[in-house]
């Protein structure tokens, strides 16, 4: 007995097996959805707690001014009287223009000296290790032994500064302690400081590019410069934004240098606005106007955040 199966049986059975297979895969990744979240839900809360409650409290102190009394902290509300009075703090604004001043001198001495140090570098084909080793020697010194060296380099007495330029026939300079070079030499310790860091992913960057745009550019005739100009800054552009991007927000925010240095001074010449804030909490005891100053701070450095990460989706579109 033969039995005949109509095409519209067998698509029909085709349709409910796959029915039910997707039906199957959909409970599948429902359970790991939930799976997943089960797993992760305790860390990202955690995580989040961490983030927000610190910057919760931060703002919430900058709408109060706080005092002691017999060992007790009395809260006075304030609103928005500390942010009020931001515009007329005469050493905020100094520090807001040593800080613009600052960022982008020291930002474009690292860019520079990092990008042709690691142009050099990816070009040596002998004692790589030694001079990618040496480009990165000062980023792993810490801040408070950077400071110890540099305090000796610009020592009016004694400093290899001062004696280097003697010999050239120069007279002495006061490095830290004239308001013409203050800022100017604490720029050049930060420059010295993190180059290496611009130096490490602009080498790994350029290592990165496909070489076969290379030898391309060298079949057509291209020069080193020609290579460079339309080849290399254009495949490097999201990389070299993104650590514009990140160098700026992290130069926006100095303290060490400044603090190890010259604290400030003299006068006004080295004050940046985490000092500011340093000297309003630490120094003057003003919690409210002091947190009211750090979200000043936290809002500025989003915008950079916002705009960096802005700017390198364009170059990476264009790239």
């Amino acid at each position: 007995m033969t039995v005949v199966v109509s095409p519209s049986a067998d698509a029909a059975s085709f349709k409910r097996a796959r029915r039910t297979g997707n039906a199957r895969r959909r409970c599948h990744h429902g359970d790991d959805v939930v799976w997943r979240w089960a797993i992760f839900s305790p860390a990202l809360l955690l995580m989040l707690a961490l983030s927000v409650l610190p910057l919760a409290n931060l703002v919430f102190t900058s709408f109060y001014d706080v005092t002691w009394a017999q060992g007790q902290a009395i809260w006075t509300p304030r609103g928005f009287a500390n942010y009020a009075a931001l515009p007329g703090d005469a050493l905020l604004r100094a520090g807001l223009v040593n800080t613009l001043i600052f960022a982008a001198g020291a930002v474009a001495g690292q860019m520079l000296m990092g990008f042709v140090l690691a142009l050099l570098c990816s070009r040596v084909t002998r004692g790589q290790v030694f001079y990618r080793t040496l480009f990165i020697l000062p980023i792993l010194i810490p801040g408070i032994v950077v400071g110890a060296i540099w305090k000796l380099m610009f020592n009016y007495d004694f400093g290899l500064l001062n004696q280097a330029i003697g010999l050239l026939g120069f007279a002495a300079q006061n490095w830290l302690g004239t308001q013409q070079t203050a800022l100017a030499s604490v720029i050049l310790v930060d420059i010295w400081h993190w180059t290496p860091f611009c130096f490490l992913l602009f080498l790994a960057g350029i290592e990165s590019l496909p070489q076969d745009i290379y030898e391309a550019a060298e079949i057509d005739g291209a020069s080193l410069w020609q290579e460079l100009r339309y080849v290399t800054l254009p495949l490097m552009l999201p990389t070299i934004m993104v650590t514009f991007a990140f160098r700026l927000m992290v130069a926006f925010k100095v303290f060490d240098e400044v603090y190890l240095l010259t604290g400030g001074g003299p006068g006004t010449a080295t004050e940046v606005l985490s000092f500011t804030i340093y000297q309003r909490f630490f120094t003057e005891n003003r919690l409210g106007y002091g947190a009211a100053m750090s979200v000043m701070v936290i809002f500025l450095v989003s915008i950079l955040l916002v705009t960096g990460l802005s700017v390198r989706r364009r170059a990476a579109v264009v790239a």
